[in-house]
């Protein structure tokens, strides 16, 4: 109809939309005879798997592909991403491509921070302040904890303010969720230097070069922690504390800018409820789609996820 209103021939209406003539004669002819066009085509796979991904996908919404692809699989559920991608397009649950995008590699950065690279959990745990603003017009400052190798969030400790005392408050909460996971207090972990008898450090807590982490008290407390050490960033390098900052941001992403917060309990409340999530139940793409407390507490690798994967054979 566009083309004959506007007086087209169709050798110029199918060059102006790129489509070879012949393409354009074989629809137009099986359009003339009201012959069926081929398909639909059986979609095996994605039928079967169909209810549990959509499933999953609606229960989880700020999750793209991927993770709910892992879960499908924690599931038992032989899938592939491909076709977790197809069917959520189908269902129309599949997030923008800008959704996150901010995902970008900042190994090299990070090791810049340490002294060498973790080779397991808790020996590193980054710490960083992040601020949110519920509508009832009070700004929160939310604090804690990230172990660097397992991913796995400390408690949080939310307060109207961001100074020395909160960043001290952070690290305790750590130190008392450490005792609680193993059984037994940080310091009991820490390795002995043979030669002077001095407790040697088993944790790193790694911060940005803000005011609240250069306090003398902070340092002191520090220091009065053998377990313990600390080290800031380079000035202007927030990728060093990269883990930090991107669990902050998928905090804010899947929980609390999904609808209002009107206050601080309710703020709290949902900042307990996805880090709960976070650690026992959330695949993670960096530790092979685990869940950080399996890895924290040496369950599961960084490499090998705990769901089975088909094993295939070369055929010659």
């Amino acid at each position: 109809m566009i083309r004959r209103e506007a007086g087209m021939s169709t050798a110029r209406f199918v060059k102006l939309i790129d489509m070879p003539e012949r393409t354009w004669r074989r629809w137009q002819a099986k359009a003339r005879q009201d012959r069926r066009p081929k398909g639909p085509w059986p979609q095996p796979a994605r039928t079967a798997a169909r209810d549990l991904v959509v499933g999953h996908a609606l229960a989880k919404p700020a999750w793209g592909h991927r993770k709910i692809w892992a879960l499908t699989r924690h599931a038992g559920h032989e899938v592939s991403q491909a076709t977790v991608l197809r069917l959520l397009r189908d269902e129309g649950l599949l997030l923008a491509s800008e959704y996150q995008k901010q995902r970008r590699d900042l190994a090299a950065d990070r090791r810049a921070a340490f002294a060498k690279t973790p080779d397991g959990p808790n020996q590193v745990w980054q710490l960083d302040f992040s601020e949110f603003e519920t509508t009832s017009g009070g700004t929160w400052r939310i604090a804690g904890c990230r172990d660097w190798y397992s991913k796995y969030e400390h408690p949080w400790h939310v307060s109207p303010t961001g100074n020395k005392h909160d960043a001290i408050a952070a690290v305790e909460l750590a130190l008392a969720d450490y005792e609680a996971l193993f059984g037994h207090p940080l310091a009991e972990a820490c390795p002995i230097d043979e030669v002077t008898g001095e407790v040697l450090p088993v944790v790193t807590i790694v911060t940005d070069n803000g005011g609240p982490f250069r306090s003398l008290d902070f340092e002191l407390f520090i220091t009065s922690h053998p377990e313990l050490q600390h080290v800031r960033t380079r000035v202007k390098s927030p990728g060093q504390n990269g883990s930090r900052e991107r669990g902050f941001g998928t905090l804010k992403y899947e929980r609390l800018f999904l609808d209002e917060i009107a206050d601080a309990l309710t703020l709290v409340e949902r900042a307990e409820d996805y880090r709960i999530e976070y650690n026992t139940q959330r695949p993670h793409e960096a530790i092979a789609w685990n869940r950080p407390l399996e890895v924290h507490l040496g369950r599961a690798s960084t490499t090998t996820p705990t769901f089975e994967q088909e094993e295939i054979l070369p055929t010659t």
